[in-house]
């Protein structure tokens, strides 16, 4: 079997008929009826039944289905890097970031680089860490800005900068909030723990670790900006990034940095063998300036 035959038996398979499968494709009745024929010429064997003016498929059809059906996402997934690298040819900058910088950061790097090239255009989506891999290989994205990539696959990064974690609080629960905060400081607080919130909560969940505190955790959020929500919603205080901070004040809330530091890296993640352009390079050298003012 071809393609074509795989494209025709699944469409058939899903739809029920070969009317159906002829309108999902966009093509002929006659034209799928030959070429399912075809492949059942080659197969050796039936693929459907008629009954009632519908097709059921025999055992074996259900049998060849889940490799078809695999096959077909693996072509839909070709297609989609196909249309991408149309739909951005020379003049988009697809970039993915993680929201905490794609809220703050990201917006002031992209105002500043079209003052220079009006004629470029971005696609521009947020991230997590988990779904980074996918969108650089089905080219939804030509670079991810997160704080690491993931381990054994063929990435490559650039160093951005730096962030560090600060805490963010509401001025009437902590008034007299010194210019450094000490975690153990915190320890009859109610805290807003983010301890499963990708490589940043874990940094995060090791410094609380290494300093053998047993902090008052209230509530778990699995983003930055639920914690800044739950924060100027006074449950608690939150250990953020000091991106998310610094996109989340607003009166009543400061946000104050550890003692000691707490830092983690930025970088632009691409694969190996698809290196930013020269427009896209340019770009990250104004993100890096957005980041280290921060």
């Amino acid at each position: 079997m071809n393609l074509r035959h795989i494209e025709i038996f699944h469409a058939v398979y899903v739809n029920g008929s070969v009317s159906a499968a002829a309108r999902a494709l966009n093509v002929s009745q006659p034209s799928v009826s030959k070429t399912l024929r075809h492949a059942e010429s080659l197969l050796g064997f039936e693929l459907f039944q008629r009954s009632n003016g519908r097709l059921l498929p025999t055992e074996d059809a259900h049998a060849l289905f889940a490799d078809v059906a695999d096959i077909q996402e693996r072509v839909r997934a070709l297609r989609e890097a196909g249309r991408n690298l149309r739909v951005g040819a020379g003049t988009t900058l697809r970039i993915s970031a993680l929201p905490s910088l794609a809220l703050s950061v990201l917006p002031d790097a992209v105002a500043r680089f079209l003052t220079r090239h009006p004629d470029v255009s971005f696609d521009l989506q947020t991230v997590h860490h988990d779904d980074l891999l996918r969108k650089l290989y089905e080219r939804e994205s030509d670079i991810a800005i997160a704080s690491e990539p993931p381990r054994g696959v063929a990435l490559s990064r650039s160093w951005l900068g730096e962030g560090e974690l600060v805490v963010l609080y509401r001025e009437q629960t902590m008034p007299d909030a010194p210019p450094r905060i000490e975690l153990s400081q915190l320890v009859d607080q109610p805290i807003i723990s983010m301890k499963g919130s990708g490589p940043i909560g874990k940094l995060f969940g090791d410094e609380i670790d290494r300093l053998g505190l047993a902090l008052n955790e209230v509530a778990v959020a699995r983003t930055f900006y639920i914690a800044a929500a739950l924060v100027q919603a006074g449950v608690g205080v939150a250990i953020v990034d000091n991106f998310t901070a610094a996109a989340s004040i607003s009166q009543g809330l400061s946000m104050r940095p550890l003692r000691p530091s707490v830092t983690f890296d930025v970088h632009a993640i691409h694969l190996l063998d698809r290196p930013p352009s020269a427009l896209a390079a340019e770009f990250l050298t104004l993100l890096s300036e957005e980041i280290e003012r921060r």
